[in-house]
């Protein structure tokens, strides 16, 4: 019997059905809530029109997201490890679909951004029990199953963008946003009596647990002294608490590179539209692009996700990273000479391969860090987000009016560059 197979053995023992149930259980909730990520590039205008307010008064929104959702994961994660992932995800829920009620019937600025804040710690309550679920349940399969929740983040609300502008070309827009909220918060909490954490140590072999433990009885560890009934959960490897994870120098490695290539990125989901208006492309190319966006992003994070674990995980990142620099450079370079085909390939291109981070990090902190304190961990080097968000958001809405559109996507462009880089730096603790 493989490995796989004595896992998912072992893993049918302890819930009685499959594993891969908790893996659809958290794709489905991730797809519900990815539209407050997806589609606010084409909600943004509308909702401009709609309260009569400028694009530059509604720019920190898609900010305020990025920073509540990424904020929260932290002790959202520190909940979750410790007292499991069911009242983490009936709260998120219940939140989640509160939030694009509340925007439904908005009708002051303030208010949109009070919707989507609230939405935005619901989010990030899914997103965080989604990621570390895949990561306790397939120590095996870290960057497919981290790629399956976070693909459904993206590729989920491809079927929403087509859903919305229809919606808005029709004058609904109000019932279009309280029929998502409630549609997000009935199918999270439904989700919510799937979800299940394993023991810790539940996948390590009886002969590793006992070296583990002949170990603990031995000594400390030189990587903390002081804690040793850390060591075994994951068959002898060290189980880095997130104080710990932060004293190694990889942890910032992966920051960096995380905020930079996370600014590339949510500056192409956040402006894709707009931008193509601006170069005059036709409306038929600003949507082919905002809808080509959200697919592009999911399959990103599950192909590459995949490859990582059958190739060195390293360097498959460094290469994905490099390979959305070169892609959002192209965007610049086919808006310039107005190509509408050559545009939607480009952002495709850049978006699939920026996307990877959300498979790749998870599974790179689970392969350093272990996995008994995964959420709490992950959520740290998840938090880089915020500042590639107000980088997307709200910096990029400054800088196209200082240096123009095409600087500012070069510059998104070098960054990316900057972290594929670095990749080739990362090493294990």
């Amino acid at each position: 019997m493989s490995t796989a197979d004595e896992l998912g053995a072992r893993a049918k023992s302890l819930l009685g059905y499959s594993r891969w149930w908790q893996i659809a259980a958290a794709a489905v909730m991730m797809a519900l809530v990815s539209p407050y990520q997806y589609v606010w590039s084409s909600l943004e205008g509308p909702l401009a029109a709609e309260l009569n307010a400028s694009l530059s008064a509604l720019g920190f929104v898609f900010t305020l997201f990025v920073v509540v959702m990424s904020l929260v994961q932290f002790p959202a994660g520190w909940w979750r490890d410790r007292y499991g992932p069911r009242t983490v995800t009936l709260t998120a829920g219940v939140l989640a679909g509160a939030g694009y009620v509340a925007l439904a019937f908005a009708t002051e600025l303030w208010q949109v951004y009070i919707a989507y804040g609230v939405g935005a710690v619901g989010v990030g309550m899914v997103y965080t029990v989604a990621v570390n679920t895949a990561l306790k349940w397939f120590p095996d399969k870290r960057g497919l199953t981290t790629g399956v929740g976070t693909m459904a983040f993206a590729a989920g609300s491809a079927a929403f963008v087509p859903f919305l502008r229809y919606m808005i070309g029709e004058g609904r827009l109000t019932t279009a946003l309280w029929s998502m909220g409630v549609l997000i918060a009935v199918g999270v909490v439904v989700g919510t009596v799937i979800l299940k954490d394993p023991p810790v140590g539940w996948h390590a072999a009886d002969d590793g647990a006992a070296a583990a433990d002949e170990e603990e009885q031995e000594g400390t560890s030189a990587a903390d002294p002081g804690d040793a009934a850390e060591r075994a959960p994951d068959g002898g490897q060290y189980q880095y608490s997130w104080t710990e994870m932060i004293r190694t120098w990889q942890f910032w490695v992966m920051y960096f590179m995380f905020v930079a290539v996370s600014a590339a990125g949510l500056m192409i989901t956040a402006r894709s539209i707009l931008y193509a208006e601006q170069a005059g492309l036709s409306a038929g190319v600003a949507t082919a692009a905002a809808t080509v966006l959200p697919v592009a992003s999911g399959a990103g994070r599950l192909v590459v996700g995949g490859l990582s674990d059958r190739f060195d995980r390293e360097r498959v990142t460094a290469i994905s990273f490099l390979l959305c620099g070169v892609g959002t450079i192209g965007v610049v370079l086919l808006a310039g000479i107005e190509s509408g085909v050559g545009y939607v390939l480009t952002v495709a291109i850049a978006v699939f391969f920026w996307s990877s981070q959300f498979s790749l990090f998870p599974s790179i902190v689970g392969d350093y860090y272990g996995t008994k304190h995964s959420s709490t961990n992950n959520s740290l080097v998840y938090s880089g987000k915020i500042w590639g968000g107000i980088f997307g958001g709200g910096v990029v809405g400054w800088l196209i009016g200082v240096i123009g559109w095409e600087a500012a996507f070069l510059l998104g462009g070098g960054l990316a560059l900057a972290a594929g880089v670095a990749g080739f730096l990362l090493r294990p603790p």
